[in-house]
Protein backbone atom coordinates (compact mmCIF):
# COMPACT_ATOMS: atom_id res chain seq x y z
CA UNK A 1 0.00 0.00 0.00
CA UNK A 2 2.76 2.46 0.88
CA UNK A 3 4.62 1.53 -2.32
CA UNK A 4 1.65 2.69 -4.38
CA UNK A 5 1.56 6.01 -2.54
CA UNK A 6 5.30 6.55 -3.04
CA UNK A 7 5.03 5.71 -6.74
CA UNK A 8 2.15 8.14 -7.16
CA UNK A 9 4.13 10.90 -5.45
CA UNK A 10 7.11 10.28 -7.74
CA UNK A 11 4.92 10.40 -10.85
CA UNK A 12 3.44 13.80 -9.94
CA UNK A 13 6.54 15.66 -11.15
CA UNK A 14 5.84 18.48 -13.59
CA UNK A 15 5.74 17.30 -17.17
CA UNK A 16 8.36 19.80 -18.35
CA UNK A 17 10.75 19.67 -15.38
CA UNK A 18 13.87 19.86 -17.59
CA UNK A 19 12.60 22.99 -19.31
CA UNK A 20 11.85 24.64 -15.98
CA UNK A 21 15.39 23.96 -14.77
CA UNK A 22 16.85 25.35 -18.02
CA UNK A 23 14.75 28.50 -17.74
CA UNK A 24 15.84 28.90 -14.14
CA UNK A 25 19.48 28.82 -15.27
CA UNK A 26 18.74 31.31 -18.03
CA UNK A 27 17.06 33.63 -15.56
CA UNK A 28 20.35 33.87 -13.62
CA UNK A 29 22.01 35.66 -16.53
CA UNK A 30 19.04 37.93 -17.02
CA UNK A 31 18.88 38.76 -13.30
CA UNK A 32 22.58 39.70 -13.25
CA UNK A 33 22.11 42.15 -16.09
CA UNK A 34 18.90 43.48 -14.57
CA UNK A 35 20.57 44.00 -11.17
CA UNK A 36 23.38 45.99 -12.77
CA UNK A 37 20.99 48.12 -14.83
CA UNK A 38 18.73 48.82 -11.84
CA UNK A 39 21.76 49.67 -9.69
CA UNK A 40 23.02 52.07 -12.36
CA UNK A 41 19.55 53.61 -12.65
CA UNK A 42 19.30 54.18 -8.91
CA UNK A 43 22.82 55.62 -8.82
CA UNK A 44 22.13 57.90 -11.77
CA UNK A 45 18.88 59.06 -10.21
CA UNK A 46 20.63 59.80 -6.92
CA UNK A 47 23.34 61.70 -8.80
CA UNK A 48 20.74 63.86 -10.54
CA UNK A 49 18.86 64.37 -7.27
CA UNK A 50 21.85 65.16 -5.04
CA UNK A 51 24.47 66.37 -7.51
CA UNK A 52 27.15 64.13 -6.02
CA UNK A 53 29.03 61.81 -8.36
CA UNK A 54 29.80 59.27 -5.64
CA UNK A 55 26.10 58.37 -5.42
CA UNK A 56 26.31 57.01 -8.97
CA UNK A 57 29.09 54.67 -7.84
CA UNK A 58 27.07 53.75 -4.79
CA UNK A 59 24.20 52.64 -7.03
CA UNK A 60 26.56 50.65 -9.24
CA UNK A 61 28.02 48.98 -6.13
CA UNK A 62 24.47 48.05 -5.02
CA UNK A 63 23.83 46.54 -8.45
CA UNK A 64 27.04 44.50 -8.30
CA UNK A 65 26.18 43.33 -4.78
CA UNK A 66 22.71 42.29 -5.93
CA UNK A 67 24.20 40.38 -8.89
CA UNK A 68 26.63 38.56 -6.58
CA UNK A 69 23.75 37.70 -4.24
CA UNK A 70 21.79 36.25 -7.19
CA UNK A 71 24.78 34.10 -8.17
CA UNK A 72 25.18 32.88 -4.58
CA UNK A 73 21.50 31.93 -4.32
CA UNK A 74 21.64 30.05 -7.63
CA UNK A 75 24.77 28.23 -6.45
CA UNK A 76 23.06 27.16 -3.23
CA UNK A 77 20.01 25.94 -5.17
CA UNK A 78 22.19 23.91 -7.55
CA UNK A 79 24.21 22.51 -4.66
CA UNK A 80 21.01 21.29 -3.00
CA UNK A 81 19.94 19.53 -6.21
CA UNK A 82 23.33 17.83 -6.62
CA UNK A 83 23.40 16.75 -2.98
CA UNK A 84 20.07 15.03 -3.57
CA UNK A 85 21.67 13.04 -6.39
CA UNK A 86 24.00 11.28 -3.91
CA UNK A 87 21.12 9.06 -2.82
CA UNK A 88 20.29 8.09 -6.40
CA UNK A 89 21.72 4.61 -7.11
CA UNK A 90 22.89 5.72 -10.55
CA UNK A 91 25.26 8.28 -9.01
CA UNK A 92 25.98 6.79 -5.57
CA UNK A 93 29.20 5.04 -6.62
CA UNK A 94 30.67 8.16 -8.20
CA UNK A 95 29.64 10.28 -5.24
CA UNK A 96 31.36 7.90 -2.86
CA UNK A 97 34.49 6.97 -4.87
CA UNK A 98 34.87 9.78 -7.37
CA UNK A 99 34.97 9.58 -11.17
CA UNK A 100 38.11 7.75 -12.22
CA UNK A 101 37.08 7.21 -15.84
CA UNK A 102 39.21 10.16 -16.96
CA UNK A 103 42.28 9.10 -14.95
CA UNK A 104 42.93 5.88 -16.86
CA UNK A 105 43.69 6.62 -20.47
CA UNK A 106 44.44 3.70 -22.77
Amino acid sequence: MTDNINNEEKEEKPKHQDKIVALDSLSLGISIVAALIIGFGIGYGLKQFTGYTWTLWLGIAWGIAAAILNIYRAYKRAQKVYEGMENDPRYAYRAKHGDKSFDEED
